[in-house]
């Protein structure tokens, strides 16, 4: 890693959206051949992977989509067509380089997206719900744009889930949502280093209503 690059501590330490744009802006170019080749980064590839057995139906909407990894398993899949939304242009750039999006576009989870009422058959994000990017308060506009029926899976690092209180969102939401299944995942593979190399995340799999 540069001295220039961020790293995950940057990223943890995410106060405000514009924080969130400054960091990825400068991260977006290094991010999949520096952090994500670095740390074995595989939670896209689980995330999806349970996200399939579900057998969700297109479109999908990847919140975070980021530099697109999970885009690229969801094409691998066959699985679509998919739209992506990420705070970070620049991250989005890069994510449009793989073109397996239908539509990628610019969106904060803690406002409201550019998405029609209940557009999405199924909804997907990793690595998104996370310390000092995306709180509970946003599975509100995850269920919005979602379609009555769809699937949606989600990964909240174990850290976040609990501090920010996710249980008890989920609890609140029952009505809007069925068969809620949390799966503990890894977030990082076998290569990873690093204080955060044991790092564990929760798969929330729920249906909307």
């Amino acid at each position: 890693m540069s001295q220039d690059e961020p790293d995950l501590d940057a990223a943890y330490g995410l106060k405000t959206p514009d924080d969130s744009k400054r960091l990825y802006a400068a991260w977006a170019k290094t991010y999949d051949a520096g952090f994500a080749a670095r740390m074995d980064y595989c939670l896209p590839e689980r995330v999806v992977q349970a996200f399939v057995e579900c057998r969700p139906r297109g479109p999908v909407l990847d919140i975070g989509a980021g530099t697109g990894l999970v885009g690229a398993h969801l094409a691998a899949a066959d699985l679509g067509p998919v739209d992506g939304v990420d705070i970070s242009q620049e991250m989005l750039d890069v994510a449009a380089e793989r073109g397996v999006y239908r539509r990628l576009f610019i969106g904060d989870m803690a406002a409201r997206l550019d998405v029609a009422d209940g557009t999405y058959q199924s909804v997907v994000s990793s690595g998104t719900f996370t310390t000092g990017h995306v709180g509970p308060e946003a599975l509100d506009e995850v269920l919005r744009v979602a379609a009555t029926g769809a699937q949606i899976a989600i990964s909240v690092s174990k850290a976040h889930f609990e501090a920010a209180g996710f249980a008890k969102t989920f609890a609140k939401l029952e009505g809007q949502i069925t068969a809620l299944e949390l799966k503990t995942v890894r977030i990082y593979g076998d290569k990873a280093e690093g204080d955060h190399a044991l790092d564990e995340g929760y798969m929330a799999l729920f249906g909307r209503r």
